[in-house]
């Protein structure tokens, strides 16, 4: 609650805020499935699946947790055409609980995250080929700090 103080009265104003937030990085376990929607205006939709590092080693090994995402429209359709197994992914959305009955009457609950923004991070190409023992395929050294650049200059009138 935010108290506002006037000289002739006093109010209260309530503000709730709301958070909704998932940022996630991860590689997809396999391409996107792609559908559309039924309706006056169908629409594509993409589903894959993330793996994600948890940063907890449970004998040894890393613990994954495999996140479902799902994005619509513009976000469907690119995902659609670049999305590939095994490409690392940084996405941002919000997380969607749901539930549905099964065929055998058992209720199932579903927990996705609605993609908001999806970036690449690296191919699974990138990864595999600078794994220890391969050469690295990266870019040329940057320039050291310090080195002048070359810059335009502006005229003035």
């Amino acid at each position: 609650t935010i108290c506002i103080v006037n000289k002739e009265k006093t109010k209260h104003i309530e503000r709730r805020f709301f958070m909704n937030q998932v940022i996630l990085m991860g590689r997809l376990v396999k391409d996107p499935e792609i559908r559309m929607t039924k309706g006056n205006e169908p629409m594509k939709v993409a589903n894959y699946v993330l793996a994600v590092n948890d940063g907890l080693k449970k004998n040894g090994e890393q613990d994954v947790d495999f996140i479902n995402c799902v994005a619509f429209g513009r976000s469907a359709e690119l995902a659609e055409k670049y999305l590939k197994k095994g490409m690392k992914m940084l996405v941002r959305g919000r997380i969607k609980t749901g539930s549905y009955t099964n065929k055998d009457g058992q209720k199932i609950y579903t927990t996705d995250v609605y993609i908001e923004s999806q970036e690449f991070v690296e191919s699974k190409a990138k990864a595999d080929d600078t794994k220890p023992g391969t050469p690295e395929t990266s870019d040329p050294e940057p320039k050291k700090a310090g080195s002048k650049r070359k810059t335009s200059k502006k005229t003035e009138q």
